[in-house]
């Protein structure tokens, strides 16, 4: 008698690792392939890999990359905030204009290498319309 459901689990063909998966995309490349590029412009994801094909116009990330940029901010810019406010005696008008600075300059630094990252992992998990 033989087994009329299909096998869950995917072949060892299509695995796809998520550690070089993600290693690639917070670089900016094809998380498939590795050679093509993942980012048409700053947050725009091109919609198919030139070197490989993936199409990566499927990705659903939406707010999540923003929501783990704003997370890290928090967990490095308020302990630096308060380790220079103990080491240091700046002026409030001075810090009123550099932490915001500072915020904003990782966030930008961080945004597209966090993208990545999430565009990797659905893509590595199958989901958001990636089969």
């Amino acid at each position: 008698m033989t087994n009329p459901l299909p096998d869950p689990a995917p072949d060892a063909a299509t695995a796809r690792p998520l550690g070089p998966a993600l290693a690639l995309a917070v670089r900016g490349r094809c998380p498939a392939c590795g050679e093509g590029r993942l980012f048409a412009h700053f947050l725009k994801p091109v919609p198919a890999c030139a070197h490989c094909g993936q199409r990566w116009d499927l990705h659903q990330a939406d707010d999540f990359p923003s929501y783990i940029v704003i997370l890290l901010l928090g967990h490095i810019l308020v302990p630096l905030m308060i380790e220079v406010n103990s080491a240091f005696a700046i002026p409030l008008g001075w810090q009123a204009a550099i932490w915001p600075t500072l915020a904003f300059l990782l966030a930008v630094a961080m945004i597209q290498p966090v993208k990545g990252g999430v565009i990797a992992f659905q893509w590595t998990r199958r989901m958001a319309g990636f089969r």
